[in-house]
């Protein structure tokens, strides 16, 4: 079960770096935001496997961190993205 999970985690790491390379060379503004996004949800998912993996519960609090300031940043982009003009 564990090696299933660690494989897991590694794929998930793996699409987190193409994910950053989206959100570098975004043709537009919305794709990087929406790559950010999706780096900030993966990486969530990537705590909770890891936590799981290790037996550890204070990592849901970290998650929950994590995701509180995921959320205010990608609302922080998008209202960047608003007044610059949209694109």
């Amino acid at each position: 079960m564990d090696t299933i999970l660690t494989i897991a985690s590694i794929a998930l790491s793996v699409t987190i770096i193409l994910c950053m390379a989206r959100a570098s060379k975004g043709p537009l503004a919305v794709d990087r935001l929406i790559a950010v996004n999706v780096i900030g949800t993966k990486t969530i998912v990537l705590i909770a496997l890891i936590s799981f993996i290790l037996d550890e519960t204070y990592f849901i609090d970290v998650i929950l961190v994590y995701a509180m300031i995921s959320f205010i940043a990608s609302l922080g982009l998008s209202e960047l993205i608003q007044k610059a003009g949209g694109d």
